[in-house]
């Protein structure tokens, strides 16, 4: 048996809320620590020392960003030779460059929770497009100005019987969403960068993504971040969609820019937006704040118990099969081949 100073160590980066106790239990393969810094800049000098050393496996949560900011070339570069994984506690990993992880030698893999996040931010979804189509957002804000309705009346909203969802991104978030739609009456299109099986397609129609912007009533966005995404909605799209179109996004905020929404709401163009995320969280566009057609919630879609307790489970599930058999549960798709 060697010494404990010779046993793997694996940093939790944030913090566990709602499976402890099996987090507590990887104790019986590792060493799990902490980093002792607050900040960006101490977090890199710390890992060039004996505290991070040996760490092969690092726990990531959303809110870690504030102790390390994003996982760029410059920090992957400074993390301890020793790491081999990084679990992310999300289903979104736009915060991590995945290919400069790739790259190191030794490279990070990355792992990622891709499904069970779906039912919850389905519902947190289908919940924007019902109030904005509604309209229900102008009339509550009044009535807790002590309005009842408003001044005047607000305008009138839809019904969602026989509108045409458009499913920007139709992974495991959006063909949950278009199968709770279809109870709603919703006819569902989508486009994404390959087309899905009919089997997997549930009934959705492929479509070309300027056909998805022409024929939609509503507009889901559900693809993940990257470079080839980012503003992949802004001006030139906008004018493209019917006028008063519902726009609803749970993805994440910069795949659509927010300074051309502000533009479109207020030409009339886009009639009513609901938004779970944004380009600078948790700083938010004033045109945004200050339009009572938009809902806002602060990053809300998975802030669910039972969601919150499964991802846990999950991650920390990836983090003992890493250090016990060397392979993820769930590498993101960049690394199925590392």
């Amino acid at each position: 048996m060697g010494s404990t100073t010779q046993r793997p160590k694996i940093l939790l980066l944030g913090s566990i809320d709602f499976a402890k106790s099996t987090w507590n239990d990887l104790s019986d393969i590792a060493d799990l620590i902490e980093p002792k810094s607050t900040n960006r800049s101490d977090f890199i000098k710390e890992c060039r020392t004996d505290h991070l050393t040996g760490v092969v496996a690092a726990y990531r949560t959303f809110a870690s960003g504030s102790i390390t900011g994003k996982w760029d070339e410059e920090l992957i570069d400074a993390l301890p030779k020793s790491l081999q994984f990084c679990i992310n506690n999300g289903a979104g990993y736009d915060a991590i460059d995945v290919h400069a992880c790739a790259d190191r030698q030794p490279p990070i893999k990355v792992a990622n929770v891709p499904t069970i996040v779906d039912d919850a931010t389905a519902d947190t979804a289908v919940f924007l497009i019902l109030g904005a189509l509604r309209g229900f957002n102008t009339s509550m804000l009044s009535l807790r100005n002590g309005e009842w309705r408003g001044k005047q009346p607000p305008p009138l909203g839809h019904d969602p019987e026989g509108k045409v969802l458009g499913i920007l991104g139709m992974g495991g978030i959006g063909r949950n969403m278009m199968k709770k739609c279809a109870g709603f009456g919703m006819k569902t299109i989508y486009h994404n960068r390959k087309k899905l099986s009919e089997e997997m397609a549930g009934g959705a129609k492929y479509v070309e993504f300027e056909e998805l912007l022409a024929q939609s009533d509503v507009l889901s966005l559900n693809l993940p971040l990257n470079p080839k995404t980012r503003h992949i909605i802004s001006t030139e799209q906008f004018k493209k969609m019917k006028k008063g179109i519902i726009i609803v996004n749970t993805a994440r905020g910069a795949v659509m820019d927010e300074a051309a929404l502000v533009e479109a709401l207020e030409s009339g163009q886009v009639a009513s937006v609901g938004l779970d995320v944004y380009e600078e969280e948790p700083k938010i566009h004033p045109g945004l704040v200050d339009n009572p057609h938009v809902m806002l919630l602060p990053h809300m879609g998975t802030w669910t118990l039972e969601t919150m307790t499964a991802m846990e489970e999950f991650s920390i599930g990836n983090v003992r099969s890493a250090v016990e058999t060397g392979k993820l549960k769930s590498p993101v798709p960049e690394h199925a081949d590392l």
